[in-house]
């Protein structure tokens, strides 16, 4: 090789190093926000048996995995989280949290069926209306649950919203029109997308759209396990549709809104920079789970439960025993995805590499604030936090429930 050819060699390993480092960035180290058009592909192969990661310290009995052959580019294993202030307070049961282009924030109560405007800045609360139809049951996990602004909200003003009914649940759009008075600011639902199975528990609920465009949904199998696994039912997977609720042409399956099956109750989806779904996944009485979630592929509920490595299931990337975690929303960060936990009272961070671990669980906040659960990132250092304590599964703290706001490194 010439020594011209060898420094050209060179320098496209360090420009390639650099964009690396730029897209996955590091927890605290002002990670690059890349959002590609199109999510990346699904990796070929069974689910490998991946090797540990050393643990954090203060983690607990959290477990993580990693594969030696990902991007060796790693947030830290240890980082910081550090609630410097309260953006609202006396709220009742919040669940779904969503970031209007100015910035404020529309915030659903699962109990009442109502949404309300907070302002980040002002600490306000503005009451914008309630969706009809809303069906909660007292002490179940049904109601009003995830909520996810239009990509092209400053044109369309819509508003979704993912909800329980007397016989399901569904998903629907309401244009916004702050113009109205106070209360009145939702226009009548146009329901994109019905069927999904409902119950008291398991319904799952985080809406989110993604960088490609589409809107995903998570969903529950309502305690009837074999739905998870059933690609009929709309219960115990990962749904993605058009902004309409079709299914897009690329989907795993063709005219399914299957992304994923095999999932228990999943309340958390967030993407990294470089595309990557994550998702967070409640278990039944040994492993909670965060996930990295691939088209097509299957994540075993009820066959398995945590890190099995069976080649016909996807193995959590992070795991965590259920008394730790019962992890809801979740959001990525400089580096890491951040979980919030109901029964485990906690926030979790996973410093990631790649599409795995780079080390095991860190927690955070443990037992000061109650339930956590829906976690917004502002920015790489700063994330928004609600907490779950109004809604009869908690012990009301003054001023609850509230939204943290969370310095994170």
């Amino acid at each position: 090789m010439s020594t011209a050819a060898a420094r050209n060699r060179a320098a496209g390993a360090l420009a390639a190093a650099a964009v690396a480092a730029v897209v996955l960035g590091g927890c605290g180290g002002g990670g690059g926000k890349v959002s590609p058009l199109v999510s990346p592909p699904a990796r070929s192969g069974g689910a490998s048996a991946p090797a540990p990661v050393p643990s954090a310290s203060g983690t607990g009995s959290a477990q993580a995995t990693a594969s030696p052959g990902d991007t060796p580019s790693a947030a830290p294993a240890t980082g910081t989280a550090k609630v410097t202030g309260t953006v609202a307070t006396s709220l009742t049961s919040p669940w779904g949290v969503a970031a209007l282009p100015d910035g404020t924030l529309l915030v659903g109560s699962r109990d009442s069926g109502t949404i309300s405007r907070v302002d980040v800045d002002k600490g306000t609360v503005t009451p914008v209306g309630t969706v009809p139809g809303v069906t909660h049951t007292q002490g179940g996990e049904n109601g009003l649950l995830g909520l996810a602004v239009s990509p092209d909200f400053g044109s369309d003003k819509l508003v979704y919203a993912y909800f329980t009914t007397d016989s399901d649940n569904r998903v629907a759009r309401m244009i916004y029109d702050p113009s109205r008075p106070r209360g009145e600011q939702l226009g009548a639902p146009d329901t994109i997308l019905r069927g999904i199975p409902s119950g008291t528990i398991h319904n799952g609920g985080r809406i989110a759209f993604g960088p490609d465009g589409m809107l995903y949904a998570g969903t529950g199998e309502t305690g009837d396990r074999p739905l998870a696994q059933d690609m009929s039912s709309l219960g115990g997977k990962i749904l993605r549709m058009t902004p309409d609720g079709q299914p897009p042409q690329d989907n795993p399956v063709p005219g399914s809104l299957v992304y994923s099956p095999g999932h228990r109750n999943v309340q958390g989806l967030a993407w990294d920079p470089a595309g990557h779904l994550w998702a967070s996944e409640f278990g039944q009485d040994k492993w909670d789970e965060l996930n990295y979630i691939q088209p097509g592929r299957n994540y075993g509920w009820p066959v398995v439960e945590g890190i099995a490595h069976n080649p016909a299931y996807v193995d959590p990337v992070a795991q965590w025993p259920t008394d730790q975690a019962s992890p809801s929303g979740i959001a990525y960060a400089g580096g890491c995805v951040w979980v919030a936990s109901l029964k485990g009272e906690r926030l979790w961070r996973v410093p990631l590499r790649g599409t795995t671990a780079a080390a095991a669980p860190q927690a955070f906040l443990t037992k000061k604030y109650g339930r956590l659960r829906t976690v917004v990132a502002l920015d790489d250092h700063t994330l928004l936090v609600t907490t779950s304590n109004t809604d009869g599964r908690g012990t009301p703290h003054p001023g609850d429930d509230r939204i943290l706001r969370v310095e994170v490194s």
